[in-house]
């Protein structure tokens, strides 16, 4: 089940050990994202330029890309 918190993004920019900057498309503040779980175990890709369903973290600073839109 996805949380309340989760919001949609763009990916803009691929990191080491698939950590993502993503472009928050209701605020464009550009926050730090890792891949959740279940996309690392069935080996989804993300690129840059994919649109992505982010979980935040209480901060909002960082958050978990749950989804690949």
């Amino acid at each position: 089940m996805i949380s309340d918190t989760a919001k949609e993004g763009k990916v803009f920019e691929a990191l080491p050990g698939l950590n993502f900057r993503v472009k928050m498309n209701d605020s464009g503040t550009e926050i730090l994202a890792h891949l959740a779980g279940k996309m690392k175990m069935h080996n989804i890709r993300v690129l840059p330029g994919d649109r992505v369903l982010v979980e935040l973290s209480p901060d909002g600073e960082r958050g978990r890309i749950v989804r690949r839109l």
